[in-house]
């Protein structure tokens, strides 16, 4: 009998990359990979089109989708995790910024729901005290999923603008860009990041994870088989990439019990910013398959 090929959004990651080069097995399985550099560029089409069989999401798409009925199930499997406290930066040569002082100030943000913005709201308004409500926020895409709209009062960027370029110009005070910029002069808003998410990890006792993988419910009930085999693979190519040999905390955690706690954490987060209607446990994220997964 031929395997049973699953057409499959995955990005390419350390933790990844041996998967994706076939150099794990999957037995019974094949995983056909969409030709998609950079996969929060599809994230759209997994949870509006149900386009892939198997997807990595961004825990606020999932989590939004979920809300709505979405059909998709979560793996405890994380391909994408990290601190988000770099990313919110400004220009320095405009003078000095803390996170008080955007009170007042144009921030720009790709969509309302992005991942990474939803952390650091989480963290403006649960560590420095910042009320979310007092700061100008400029968007340039609709969220991932059907039927959400910005906010009132949410502006949304000319045609033609970019989070860099706007920033630089002096046309909004700070960004979240979580790419470098080359330029020497945009600095982060929250002083010493790297020592805030020490403190932020030592007080939440999780991490801020960014994307995981899910697939079609209906798989896991009609395939088991198969969604261990791609579970078991995506773990089997994060152990041989030596992600976690560098001491540091694991920032892509596998198994349902090694994120719980991270995944309770988000979830109050995205509930709290009113991206979600109440919060979900842990438990309604998976089914009685998925849940069973751990790290070994």
């Amino acid at each position: 009998m031929d395997d049973l090929t699953l057409k499959t959004l995955l990005g390419t990651y350390p933790g990844t990359r041996a998967l994706k080069r076939a150099e794990v097995a999957t037995p019974g399985v094949r995983l056909d990979f969409a030709d998609v550099p950079v996969p929060n560029t599809a994230f759209r089409r997994a949870v509006r089109d149900l386009e892939f069989d198997v997807c990595e999401l961004a825990i606020v798409t999932f989590l939004m989708a979920k809300a709505r009925g979405v059909p998709l199930t979560l793996l405890p499997a994380v391909v994408l995790g990290r601190f988000q406290h770099p990313f919110l930066v400004h220009d320095t040569r405009r003078g000095p910024m803390t996170p008080t002082d955007l009170h007042g100030r144009r921030v720009g943000i790709r969509s309302w729901t992005v991942t990474t913005v939803a952390w650091l709201k989480g963290i403006l308004r649960n560590e420095y005290d910042v009320d979310l409500d007092r700061i100008h926020w400029i968007t340039f895409e609709d969220a991932h999923v059907a039927g959400f709209s910005d906010p009132p009062g949410v502006e949304r960027a000319a045609p033609g603008k970019d989070l860099p370029g706007m920033l630089e110009a002096g046309e909004i005070d700070a960004a979240v860009l979580p790419g470098a910029t080359g330029n020497p002069a945009i600095q982060p808003v929250i002083p010493d990041p790297a020592g805030a998410a020490v403190a932020w990890r030592k007080k939440y006792g999780a991490i801020q994870v960014n994307h995981l993988v899910a697939v079609k419910s209906d798989l896991a009930r009609r395939h088991p088989d198969a969604v261990r085999a791609v579970y078991r693979g995506l773990l089997d190519s994060k152990r041989i990439s030596g992600v976690d040999d560098d001491g540091g905390p694991d920032l892509t955690p596998f198994g349902f019990e090694a994120n719980r706690r991270n995944l309770e954490v988000a979830i109050r987060c995205v509930h709290d910013l009113g991206l979600i209607p109440r919060r979900f446990t842990v438990e309604e994220l998976f089914d009685d398959l998925t849940r069973s997964f751990q790290a070994v």
